[in-house]
């Protein structure tokens, strides 16, 4: 069920999913799952406030894990070195390799709109004379 909520294509949606998980929540007695939900609802809601195309990216990944996952598995082999600097330049060399695989950004053209403070509701850019009345 909170699959279901985080993946609603639209807030009212998500917001209408929430009611029945919390009816779930109170007929199985999970009272505190429900709370936790209600505490953390406006994070969780967030990336309706972004173009629809990015979606994908705040809903999935994770900007610090995915550079450092790579280097987790290769750390032991950076401890043997002796010198700390020899160390560094293989840890910063692997950095540059899992770079060239990151995911590029759905839509980049996008974000100057994002950065202007351009608003959007359910993915969708709202018109200033929407947001006004």
């Amino acid at each position: 069920m909170l699959r279901a909520i985080a993946y609603a294509p639209t807030q009212g949606e998500a917001e209408q999913k929430r009611r029945e998980f919390e009816v779930g929540c109170r007929k199985h007695g999970y009272m505190k799952a429900a709370e936790a939900l209600s505490r953390d609802w406006e994070k969780m809601l967030t990336f309706y406030r972004y173009p629809k195309e990015h979606w994908v990216h705040l809903c999935t990944t994770n900007i610090v894990e995915s550079p450092l996952a790579a280097l987790r598995l290769r750390t032991d082999a950076a401890k043997r070195f002796k010198k700390v600097e020899r160390a560094l330049g293989v840890i910063w060399k692997m950095l540059m390799v899992a770079q060239k695989k990151f995911r590029r950004l759905n839509a980049p053209e996008l974000l100057a709109k994002v950065y202007a403070g351009v608003q959007y509701k359910d993915g969708i850019e709202v018109r200033r004379e929407e947001v006004a009345a």
